[in-house]
């Protein structure tokens, strides 16, 4: 077997000499693996197996003190040693670099790295833009599986967030959500998924199941890229906050096409974004600042099942937020079409997370985001009082896995939906929910009525025409004020304890 030079495990009591050791072992891990690689597509096969691992992060305690904290993350849950495998130490840099400091002010250190017995899958050392499979023929593919390590999911299952994992003997408890592997699976789903980097992925995040949303979201994003900084921002109707939304300095969609903003200067990755040939299942599209506390917007399209599998994946970049803005089936009779839904409660009949996070489960609503949400729609109607309470109804939103609900002979779901005090149904808003709920991801729904299936006034042609032009823009910038709004909140706050276990992870 061939393998990178051993670099020995070190203790460490500074985050920052922590953080640079196991760059440095993942440099020498992923290096390793590309040059036996680029080896191997020219034709030469290694002497022996190719392989290289990840590098690891352990703490030890053999107490229950800590200092105190009002962050619900950042510590161990008593005696013993715990520890992750680390990956990207140039994308997570700052995550990882807050994890390590956490560490260390409240359990006293040392932290360990080193490198782990966990291997590096030779696709996840694949470079951005290197596409090596595709100029190889399949006899020569089906020798790399000989010959290098390929992804393995035993190593990458969800069961540390589903609380459901169970360590070995004299094995150590797991220090984060995710595993190295883990993590390197969804970073490449998220580029085939999105079309978009993970680089460009922001710290907050705007899901929608309606293009129209999107046309919007990209009209305002270049609208906001003419204007050189300072001279105001997407939500430039109160002056007071201009300056937190005009912090924006590109606008990335999919194919990692990069409009920057007018007086900055192209940085030299931009040149290889080009814009793509078709657009992918679920684009992304990201206004991008400097500190990554920007909007990234996905399109999740129609369904539970494209809005676990994307919230499965960006789960793994620790977004401080991810929001719900879409449409949804009035159920009232009192609800107008272009009425909002704030959801305080769901319904779960999607049943894409019912193995994961079972029905019994309560998804509590987040007293932060509810309240950041309310203060969105307040500030961009201008509406206050009772003419607010008019537009705004807070309830449970219900989720159904069956679009044509409403065409079943029985009158079950109806009568289901009923008992609950359902006040919405939509596909997408309890699945996101309950997954921001299982990986500990705040979460919030702001909805617009759509359509009355049960009062008679269902989705026309003309009519959803005239409904998208008057209510997306709005409905759009209250989601961006919502944002701005989490924004400024403390991390403790808007991290909240709600979404931590007893026995939690120590990472965020």
């Amino acid at each position: 077997m061939t393998a990178p030079t051993l670099i020995v495990t070190q203790s460490f009591t500074d985050a920052e000499a922590a953080l640079a050791h196991a760059a440095t072992i993942y440099s020498s891990g992923i290096n390793h693996l590309r040059r036996s690689l680029q080896d191997f597509v020219a034709g030469t096969d290694p002497v022996g197996r190719v392989r290289a691992c990840y590098p690891f992060v352990r703490v030890r305690t053999d107490t229950v003190a800590r200092a105190d904290s009002r962050l619900s993350y950042g510590f161990v849950a008593g005696p013993g040693t715990y520890e992750t495998t680390l990956t990207r130490p140039d994308l997570f840099a700052n995550y990882y670099r807050e994890q390590f400091q956490l560490l260390l002010r409240n359990h006293g250190g040392p932290l360990e790295v080193g490198m782990s017995k966990q291997p590096i899958p030779i696709h996840f050392s694949f470079a951005q833009h290197d596409h090596v499979e595709g100029t190889m023929s399949p006899e020569r593919r089906q020798r790399m599986r000989d010959l290098f390590d390929l992804p393995d999911l035993a190593a990458m299952d969800d069961g540390i967030a589903n609380g459901t994992f169970e360590p070995g003997p004299r094995e150590a408890q797991p220090l984060a959500l995710f595993t190295a592997p883990r993590v390197d699976y969804s970073l490449q789903r998220m580029r085939h998924y999105t079309g978009t980097a993970p680089e460009h992925f922001q710290n907050f995040v705007l899901f929608t199941n309606y293009q129209f949303y999107i046309d919007e979201f990209v009209r305002l994003g270049h609208e906001m890229m003419a204007k050189p900084l300072g001279q105001g921002g997407l939500l430039g109707d109160w002056p007071k906050h201009a300056a937190d939304s005009d912090n924006y300095n590109a606008f990335v969609e999919p194919g990692n096409v990069v409009t920057r903003r007018a007086g900055l200067a192209a940085e030299p990755d931009d040149a290889l974004g080009a814009p793509l040939p078709r657009l992918p299942q679920m684009p992304a599209y990201h206004l991008v600042r400097p500190d990554g506390a920007g909007i990234t917007m996905v399109n999740i399209g129609v369904g539970p099942a494209n809005a676990k599998n994307i919230s499965d994946h960006i789960a793994v970049l620790r977004p401080h937020a991810w929001l719900m803005l879409g449409h949804c089936a009035g159920l009232r009779n009192t609800q107008e079409l272009g009425d909002y839904v704030l959801a305080h409660g769901y319904v779960r009949e999607d049943h894409v997370l019912d193995e994961e996070l079972p029905l019994w489960v309560p998804i509590p609503a987040l007293a932060e985001v509810q309240l950041a949400l309310e203060q969105a729609v307040a500030d961009v109607t201008q509406l206050k009082g009772f003419e607010l309470k008019k537009i705004l109804r807070t309830g449970t939103v219900a989720s159904t896995d069956n679009r044509n609900w409403e065409l079943l002979p029985q009158r079950g779901p109806e009568r289901r939906f009923s008992q609950s005090r359902a006040v919405a149904l939509d596909m997408e808003s309890a699945t996101i929910a309950a997954n921001g709920f299982r990986f500990r991801v705040p979460y919030g729904t702001l909805l617009c009525v759509s359509d009355k299936p049960l009062h008679g006034e269902i989705k026309l042609p003309g009519m959803a025409n005239a409904f998208y032009r008057e209510r997306v823009d709005q409905h759009l910038r209250i989601g961006m004020r919502a944002i701005e709004l989490l924004r400024r909140q403390r991390l403790d706050q808007l991290h909240s304890r709600k979404l931590r276990s007893f026995a939690e992870v120590a990472f965020q």
